[in-house]
C-alpha cells in the first residue's frame, strides 16, 4: 500500500525549499500545455521523480516537473505533466500530485486539458471553461482512509467550479476578444478512446467534452477546500463524430496550436488574485 500522506509531506517540502511558500495560484497543465509554464520568470525546476514515491509518469507529452516561480508578479507554482489512472495507479495515489499543490495553500487551482468535443459546436481549437464534471471511471481519489487535517471523509461536490472564478475568466476573454465556451466535462479512465455509442451515450448524459484527467485533481482540491476553474483545449471531434481516426499525436498538436490563446487567459486571471 502506498503512503499517500508521506509522499505528500514529501513533495510539500521540497517544494516549500524551492520557494513555493503559500503561492496565490497553483496549476496543473494537461497534454501539450506544458509550454505555459514557460512564461513563468524566476523559475525554479523540481523533478516529480525527485519526490521520494512520487508515482512516475509514463506519456508522452506530461514530463512530470514542477515549476516554482511567478507569473504577472504573482507567486505560482505549476506541474507539467500530470498523472493518470490508466498508467495503473490507484485512485488514492492519481491524488498526490493535486494533494501536494493544494497543501500549499493556494487561493485556487487551475487545471488544464485536452478533450475531445461532443457538442456540436466544440471543434478541435476551442477553449471550453468547465462548469462543472462528471466522474465516468466508477473510482475516486477519496477511496482508502480518509485524512482528517485534509478534509471530510464524505466532503460536498456542488460547488467544485465557483462561479466567480468562471466570471473572472469570462471577462479576461472579453476584454480579449478571445471566444471561450463553456460545457460539461466527462471524465473516462481510458487508455483507448471512446466507441461512438459511448459518445452517443455522454451526448445523452448532458456531457459536452470528454478526457482522461482533470476529474481526481478537482475532487482533491474541493476536498481540501481549494476552489477550482478548469478549461479544456477543445483537440478533435469525439469518435463517431468526424469519421477520422483518433491519435495521441493530434491531441499534442491541437492543444499546442490552442495553448497559446490558453496562456493569454489565464495571465489576467492571476493578475487578479489578491
Amino acid at each position: 500500500m502506498t503512503d499517500v500522506r508521506s509522499i505528500v509531506d514529501a513533495g510539500v517540502d521540497r517544494l516549500k525549499g524551492a520557494g513555493a511558500a503559500e503561492p496565490r495560484a497553483a496549476l496543473i497543465l494537461g497534454s501539450g500545455l506544458g509550454h505555459i509554464a514557460d512564461r513563468m520568470e524566476n523559475a525554479t525546476h523540481v523533478a516529480a521523480s525527485h519526490i521520494p514515491g512520487y508515482p512516475p509518469s509514463t506519456v508522452e507529452g506530461h514530463d512530470g516537473v514542477f515549476v516554482v516561480g511567478t507569473l504577472e508578479g504573482k507567486s505560482v507554482v505549476a506541474l507539467s505533466g500530470r498523472i493518470h489512472g490508466y498508467e495503473g495507479h490507484a485512485p488514492d495515489v492519481l491524488g498526490i500530485p493535486a494533494r501536494i499543490l493544494c497543501a500549499l495553500s493556494p487561493e485556487v487551482l487551475i487545471v488544464t486539458n485536452a478533450a475531445g468535443g461532443i457538442r456540436d459546436d466544440l471543434v478541435p481549437g476551442d477553449l471550453m471553461l468547465i462548469a462543472d464534471h462528471v466522474n465516468l471511471t466508477s473510482r475516486s481519489p477519496l477511496m482508502g482512509a480518509n485524512v482528517d487535517a485534509w478534509g471530510p471523509r464524505f466532503p460536498d461536490m456542488s460547488d467544485v467550479y465557483p462561479a466567480s472564478w468562471r466570471d473572472h475568466m469570462r471577462t479576461a476573454a472579453s476584454a480579449r476578444a478571445i471566444e471561450l465556451k463553456e460545457g460539461i466535462y466527462g471524465c473516462v479512465s481510458g487508455p483507448q478512446y471512446e466507441t461512438p455509442a459511448e459518445i452517443r451515450a455522454m451526448r445523452s448524459m448532458g456531457i459536452d467534452a470528454i478526457g482522461m484527467s482533470t476529474v481526481p485533481e478537482a475532487i482533491v482540491a474541493s476536498h481540501m477546500g481549494v476552489p477550482v476553474l478548469g478549461v479544456s483545449v477543445i483537440s478533435n471531434k469525439a469518435a463517431g463524430m468526424s469519421g477520422g481516426k483518433l491519435s495521441h499525436g493530434e491531441v499534442l498538436e491541437a492543444a499546442a496550436t490552442a495553448g497559446t490563446r490558453l496562456g493569454n487567459l489565464l495571465l489576467p486571471v492571476l493578475d487578479s488574485l489578491g
